[in-house]
């Protein structure tokens, strides 16, 4: 259950498009393959892992917190 008084960054009404959403998942999921490759700086793919699923989600979602904040348009 998630606490009322943390709000979620995947919250809120979708602001992407259909092309973004799509670009997102397909970028996500490429990068979070290719972070879980074995590698000798297991730092630099735990980074790779944590930005891919981010973009995963993000396209899943449909909602970029940074684009409703207005930082991009």
């Amino acid at each position: 259950m998630a606490d009322p008084m943390i709000p979620s960054i995947f919250e809120g009404e979708a602001n992407l498009s259909t092309t973004e959403r799509a670009v997102s998942v397909v970028l996500g999921l490429g990068i979070a393959a290719a972070a879980a490759q074995p590698r000798p700086n297991k730092w630099l793919s735990l980074a790779a892992l944590v930005v891919g699923a981010g973009l995963a989600i993000r396209g899943a979602t449909g909602h970029c917190p940074v684009k409703s904040a207005g930082y991009i348009s």
